[in-house]
């Protein structure tokens, strides 16, 4: 086995490729945060039915929250 033969894609992998980011820019262009989730099919009138369906493991406990609040100050 030589290293000759080894040969490496041209393609790069990003860790965040598959996420799409938005400038400020283009949320203004859309008419505002409100206007820019509607052009992207996202609905805030159900936000708490969503967030009721998610797992108790999902939400930070008192102990997290105070902790996460000592290191950000």
């Amino acid at each position: 086995m030589g290293k000759r033969d080894i040969k490496a894609s041209g393609e790069k992998e990003y860790p965040f490729s598959k996420i799409k980011a938005y400038s400020i820019n283009e949320i203004l262009a859309a008419g505002g945060a409100d206007a820019f989730a509607d052009k992207l099919g996202k609905n805030f009138q159900n936000i708490e039915s969503r967030l009721k369906k998610l797992p108790e493991e999902a939400f930070l406990t008192e102990d997290e929250v105070l902790q996460a609040l000592k290191t950000l100050t």
